[in-house]
């Protein structure tokens, strides 16, 4: 057996066709293609083929990089055809024909030259701009998609359900037709992960209760992933008889076959409203990847056997027993298709790439847009919102109230808004934070979603694709590790890897830190934010009292509304009821409702006193811990403090911290996250590397949180920071 199987395959298409060697297959009696269609397939088909071709050369030269070629998954140029090209279509990374055959129901495009300047990674390609070998297109309504398994398909739910709800309420920036549908293609290996099982079960439930929910699930099976084989029959066992999901099935080695059940799946999730499951039978040729040796693991008649069935040979013989296209006429277009391939793929070699690290980095920020000007809502709309509670103004409140409050003023100025998580409806929240609001703004804006946090934040993201500005619940903040990738592998990434074309605006809402004494554990008290602060390009957030949270809210909605940002808004639990800060009933700890134009701007911090002996950096709990010490520290150790408390946590305000330090002798770090991967590393790095002379950190153990009377031992305490501060200005302490 030849080691290029990419050119056996291609000689012996050429033999094939020459020879008429076509496998045995039967014309449906009413062909549903004409002859320019069904050529037009073949010819995408042909292309999608070639560009394989293409990119493994260009690898093998050096000119072009890790690649996953769609060969033998050709017949999604059927599906393809099959779709409108406004239909919005998140692909599985093996579906080069799919993109090709749209390209054609487009205006001034070329597929050929685009997908090979991916391939090269050049700053020309018109997709990633050079970052990223991927399948999207901003002009095919194609999202740019990477090898990332499964995690498309909760985003793709989320993005069908938009387009109802945008029949109802449709946004300023809305990108979907009131008709379209939303595809969503993946492997059969892929369809096993607990994020597709997740999406499936969330399509279900949703289709259950008769939502609208026009979605196309496409399952390309090629019976093989990487080299773990699927059962035979598992993916019909396990798909044909769901609840809530129609189910549709195809040969993907016949266009013909192909074509008229794709427009039929497609056509009952346009006018039913709800989800399908398309099951394609494809083969896998080439093996899984550029680098990958197929014949280490599987056996060479198998090999064989999945070449005998090349898809292009079956369209050509398809297309001659139609009488659409002689075998001599086929092979004209398929070696008139390699020549220009190769012209272009010559071209592409020769294009810039990206080489500086701030050319990479340019578009994981998204750019603005504009938005309309919005005057706010009238005293009318809000006396009848708040239906009472504005009486409560003139008196200050706690936490839970005052972002209560600004959710209600954000949802009544942008009706674009929309709330999603689990009881966060009807429930109004775990600690009442979202109570009323499903009554004041209906529960087509306040969403009780499903127990399953990757479908929550799915259901954010697709809904962003269409305009709509999501502010999805997280429950508690340990419950987001179970769908974290949502945000690193899916939202924040996506305008880094569409040069900025795509975004997902959002904010994130998150219960958590520590500190909660009656209702504890490290699941209910989670301490750690590192899983979120290396996520390129997030805004994190972390308010200390009830007016900072609404003011940072505020700036929050607008980094997503008008630049398109991806915040994480971490609201702490235990300063949710907190009123008191000294002594019971003094109410130190509540604040007035800020005025609804109010805002803290991305990067403002707060400085409370004017103190040169020591600066506490903190934020959050350490804010409340921290007032707590430095009455003590004046009082018993004639130590005069300032409290600087960061507010935003990404990205980190450098140059306002320093600043608020300068003048002091001391600096001590509050960080009640763990040692490890807090961010008190960060700002211990900031310190030293700008020469602040005397500086240390006190922080919560490297440990999970206790339930019961030891709920706060291993966290950072009022007295901890006093014991600190007096070490420090000592000269006996630099980290504890």
């Amino acid at each position: 057996m030849t080691a290029d199987r990419a050119e056996h395959v291609h000689r012996r298409f050429l033999e094939r066709v020459a020879a008429g060697d076509f496998p045995k297959a039967d014309l449906p009696h009413d062909l549903p293609l004409n002859a320019e269609r069904a050529v037009g397939i073949f010819r995408s088909q042909c292309i999608s083929r070639h560009l394989d071709r293409m990119a493994r050369r260009m690898q093998k030269a050096g000119q072009g990089y890790y690649t996953i070629g769609s060969s033998g998954h050709e017949g999604m140029a059927a599906v393809a055809a099959a779709l409108r090209p406004t239909d919005m279509a998140f692909l599985h990374y093996r579906d080069g024909a799919f993109q090709v055959e749209r390209a054609g129901q487009v205006d001034g495009q070329n597929p050929i030259r685009d997908m090979l300047l991916s391939f090269a990674c050049s700053t020309d390609d018109p997709v990633s701009g050079g970052r990223h070998k991927v399948l999207g297109s901003k002009a095919l309504t194609i999202p740019p998609q990477t090898s990332t398994i499964a995690s498309h398909l909760p985003k793709a739910v989320g993005a069908a359900y938009s387009i109802g709800l945008a029949k109802r309420m449709r946004p300023e920036h809305a990108a979907l037709e009131p008709d379209s549908i939303v595809m969503c293609s993946f492997g059969d290996a892929s369809a096993n992960h607990s994020t597709a099982q997740g999406a499936f079960n969330t399509a279900c439930w949703t289709a259950y209760q008769g939502v609208p929910l026009p979605l196309m699930f496409v399952c390309e099976d090629n019976g093989i992933g990487i080299s773990v084989k699927t059962p035979p029959g598992w993916i019909e066992a396990n798909f044909s008889d769901r609840r809530g999901l129609a189910w549709f099935a195809c040969d993907g080695l016949d266009i013909f076959e192909t074509y008229a059940t794709a427009l039929e799946a497609a056509e009952f999730a346009r006018r039913n409203r709800q989800p399908v499951f398309l099951h394609v039978k494809t083969v896998r040729l080439f093996g899984h990847a550029g680098s990958d040796v197929e014949a280490a693991y599987r056996p060479k008649a198998e090999i064989a056997q999945s070449e005998e069935a090349d898809p292009l040979v079956r369209t050509a013989g398809l297309l001659a027993r139609a009488g659409y296209l002689s075998p001599a006429d086929a092979i004209d277009i398929y070696e008139g298709i390699e020549k220009a391939c190769e012209a272009e793929m010559e071209f592409a070699v020769d294009r810039p790439r990206l080489k500086r690290a701030r050319d990479v980095m340019a578009s994981l920020i998204p750019p603005k847009r504009a938005c309309k000007r919005r005057n706010g809502p009238s005293q009318d709309e809000r006396t009848q919102a708040f239906g009472g509670d504005e009486k409560a103004f003139d008196q200050p409140q706690p936490m839970a109230k005052l972002i209560n409050w600004a959710l209600t003023d954000l949802m009544l100025e942008h009706r674009e808004i929309v709330l999603a998580g689990e009881d966060v409806g009807v429930k109004g929240g775990v600690y009442g934070v979202t109570q009323k609001l499903c009554e004041r703004f209906g529960r087509h804006r306040v969403i009780d979603t499903l127990l399953d946090e990757q479908s929550i934040l799915g259901l954010a993201i697709g809904m962003a694709h269409n305009g709509f500005v999501p502010i999805p619940e997280i429950q508690f903040l340990a419950y987001l590790h179970n769908a974290e990738d949502q945000l690193r592998g899916e939202a924040a990434t996506l305008p880094f890897f569409s040069n900025g074309q795509y975004a997902n605006p959002m904010v994130v809402r998150i219960a958590g830190l520590g500190y909660q004494r009656g209702f504890g554990g490290h699941f209910h008290n989670d301490n750690s934010l590192a899983v979120l602060r290396d996520i390129p390009g997030i805004v994190i957030a972390c308010p200390s009292n009830g007016a900072d949270a609404a003011m940072m809210l505020r700036e929050c909605v607008r980094l997503a509304r008008e630049e398109q940002r991806v915040s994480v808004f971490v609201e702490p639990i235990a300063l949710y009821p907190m009123r008191d800060l000294h002594a019971e009933k003094d109410g130190l700890w509540m604040r007035h409702y800020p005025a609804p134009d109010k805002r803290i701007a991305l990067g403002d911090i707060a400085v409370e006193g004017h103190g040169d002996h020591l600066a506490i950096v903190t934020y959050g709990n350490g804010c409340y811990l921290a007032h707590q010490a430095v009455e003590k520290l004046i009082e018993a150790h004639g130590i005069e403090s300032r409290i600087i408390d960061m507010r935003w946590l990404a990205p980190l305000p450098e140059q306002a911290i320093l600043e608020a330090v300068s003048g002091c002798r001391h600096v001590l770090i509050v960080d009640e996250c763990r040692r490890t991967g807090s961010q008190s590393e960060a700002l211990m790095a900031l310190m030293a590397e700008n020469g602040v002379k005397s500086f240390a950190r006190i922080t919560a153990e490297d440990c999970f949180i206790a339930t019961g009377p030891a709920y706060a031992a291993t966290l950072p305490s009022t007295a901890g920071i006093v014991d600190a501060a007096v070490a420090l200005a000592k000269g006996a302490r630099k980290d504890g």
